[in-house]
């Protein structure tokens, strides 16, 4: 799988993952909590019953494969910094917002929440593509 730096991916993953606390949080957690239902206990609607721990340990995971094969990308780009960055916003935009508003049609979500879960996805590749720059 490439030469992917395993720390990058790690440090990717968390930070994708920090934004997450502070984009459902503080950032638009309040305007999340209207789109989406949620009373305190979980989201109005067919619900998983996952413990909360779980769900943090899952996307977490989830997280950490989206820094992986973008770690393995850029392991087999050029590595140019321009070129790391491009990737991570480029697959946030193209590949992961079209596929939630997708998804978001056929459940008929609302544009707000579509622009909040949306706009964390960009921000959050942007960031990843940040670390594996620093990291290098």
């Amino acid at each position: 799988m490439g030469d992917a730096n395993l720390v990058a991916v790690f440090a990717a993953a968390a930070a994708f993952f920090a934004l997450g606390a502070l984009w459902y949080g503080p950032l638009f957690g309040a305007a999340w909590k209207r789109e989406t239902g949620y009373d305190g206990a979980g989201a109005a609607g067919p619900r998983s019953n996952l413990p909360a721990a779980a769900i943090m340990v899952l996307a977490f995971l989830f997280e950490l494969l989206v820094a992986l094969m973008l770690g393995h990308s850029i392991a087999r780009s050029s590595g140019a910094p321009h070129v790391a960055m491009m990737m991570a916003v480029g697959f946030g935009v193209t590949i992961m917002v079209p596929a939630l508003g997708i998804n978001y049609l056929f459940q008929q979500r609302t544009g707000r929440l579509f622009a909040i879960d949306a706009g964390y996805l960009i921000v959050g590749m942007a960031m990843m593509g940040g670390v594996f720059i620093a990291v290098g």
